[in-house]
């Protein structure tokens, strides 16, 4: 079987995607350790399958596989690819997408490159970035897990997938420290690592250790955590730029409600054809 896929990424943090209302994919774990290999496959940081909801309260669904294999809950790089895909690709003529994923329904707010024009110089509808509300934050002490009294000093902040965000001086202690703490004992279903250092200028300098994917250059969901941790703890204000290896991010927690607003670029790398048995 040959199955058509789009590479994509969002601020570095790239993905195999397949739309799977057009065609099937029966294994997907394991299609994702094979073709997120960055040698003998496609190379990503996982697999997401775009599909229908079978919810009415949303447009359509997200999966994410991780290059491990294990599903994760959410990404928000890649809903905003999805986002991306969906609007240029004609699936929908929507600017606001309800996406359900495993951590619920999010809404993806499309918003154009050149809103006078609404296309670019070929005609065709181009996406500038892609805002995704990413609801409100939860937040725990890392005294209440077993064991989290023998984490270093940080805060558990959960965007639907958990994270652990430590503020640092060297946040390139990722490398060493990240895939320790991943598997740390408070976490027993893993945990996201962020590595975080607040930049004179402001902005905030991230490094994060994905579950399952390792280091990425850019995490959705980390850049939130970590502006929520920053705010909670009095070192940035209600909107922060995230500066992570493949990019910038802009997050906004709203007054209003406390939801996570997460705006940032969305591109497509290629598209291609692989032969499958999965």
């Amino acid at each position: 079987m040959i199955v058509k896929f789009t590479k994509m990424h969002g601020a570095g943090n790239d993905y195999i995607y397949v739309n799977t209302i057009a065609q099937t994919i029966n294994n997907p774990k394991e299609a994702a350790i094979i073709w997120s290999d960055r040698h003998k496959g496609i190379g990503a940081d996982g697999l997401v399958l775009i599909g229908s909801s079978p919810v009415a309260e949303a447009d359509f669904s997200m999966r994410i596989f991780n290059a491990d294999g294990s599903e994760a809950m959410m990404c928000g790089n890649a809903s905003r690819c999805i986002g991306k895909y969906l609007y240029e690709r004609g699936l929908t003529d929507k600017r606001e997408i309800k996406l359900l994923t495993l951590s619920g329904i999010k809404n993806l707010i499309v918003n154009m490159a050149n809103e006078d024009l609404d296309s670019d110089d070929n005609g065709k509808r181009r996406v500038g970035s892609v805002t995704v509300d990413m609801l409100q934050p939860v937040l725990t002490n890392k005294e209440q897990f077993v064991g989290g009294d023998s984490l270093p000093d940080g805060m558990f902040v959960s965007m639907g997938n958990p994270h652990y965000v430590i503020f640092t001086d060297n946040v390139d202690r990722a490398e060493e420290e990240g895939p320790i703490l991943e598997l740390h004992p408070a976490f027993p279903q893993r945990c996201n690592i962020e590595f975080a250092h607040i930049e004179d200028d402001g902005s905030i300098r991230v490094r994060v250790w994905e579950r399952g994917s390792g280091i990425t250059m850019a995490c959705g969901t980390g850049a939130c955590a970590t502006a929520v941790a920053a705010f909670m703890t009095g070192k940035a204000g209600r909107m922060s730029i995230i500066k992570m290896d493949g990019g910038c991010l802009h997050i906004l927690l709203r007054e209003e409600d406390n939801h996570v607003m997460m705006t940032g670029p969305a591109e497509f790398v290629f598209d291609g054809e692989i032969s499958s048995n999965f």
